[in-house]
């Protein structure tokens, strides 16, 4: 990877991660391809921010857990081809109840082309500092559903209060939010907002 990109915890201490893609916890029910080790990577910039991010939640008493940053157009082009599969129905359940796979990329779950591949795009959620326990967010990441949206109804005010303390320490800190995935934020003044990049995460 160019001198651009770096493995986040390096330059953003305390943040944790778990990169989905590189097990077997997502949506395709397998590591997926360009992801060769449990790492998020990320702009010199997106680290920036992410640090501030990181100031923001913690003086809300609320630490980051990173689910992606940069993700391969590999990877991305495994989601497409997954996605015009027969389904199997392992996964379904879980991250796409009330979906067929081709509407994923009708709806915009699943895009041709990923900000992620820029490498200033992250998804992730709070933790509670104090217990280390997740944040309640009505919603588990990639559930593909109008649940997921923000401020969709149905989650309780708790899980709508952490949404909103998301949203505030990510805007807050230089980001501007999906609407339809209350985990996914860009940086508003990304480096490289017309490069996909196609590195592996190894």
């Amino acid at each position: 990877m160019s001198a651009d990109f770096v493995y986040v915890d390096d330059l953003v201490p305390g943040v944790r991660w778990d990169a989905k893609y590189a097990t077997w916890d997502n949506f395709t029910g397998t590591p997926v391809d360009g992801y060769l080790a449990n790492r998020i990577i990320g702009t010199r910039a997106l680290c920036a921010a992410l640090r501030v991010a990181r100031d923001e939640a913690a003086a809300r008493g609320f630490g980051l857990l990173l689910w992606d940053g940069y993700r391969p157009q590999r990877a991305v082009d495994r989601f497409v081809a997954w996605s015009e599969q027969p389904d199997d129905g392992r996964t379904k359940p879980r991250h796409y109840p009330r979906l067929e796979r081709p509407e994923m990329i009708e709806l915009g779950y699943v895009a041709r082309r990923s900000g992620h591949s820029r490498g200033s795009t992250v998804d992730l959620t709070l933790f509670h500092l104090d217990t280390g326990e997740l944040a309640a967010m009505g919603g588990d990441h990639d559930l593909m559903d109008p649940v997921s949206h923000h401020g969709a109804a149905g989650i309780t005010a708790e899980e709508a209060w952490h949404r909103d303390q998301l949203c505030t320490v990510m805007e807050a800190s230089g980001f501007e939010r999906f609407d339809c995935e209350w985990w996914h934020y860009t940086l508003r003044d990304e480096p490289y907002p017309d490069t996909y990049f196609d590195f592996t995460v190894a």
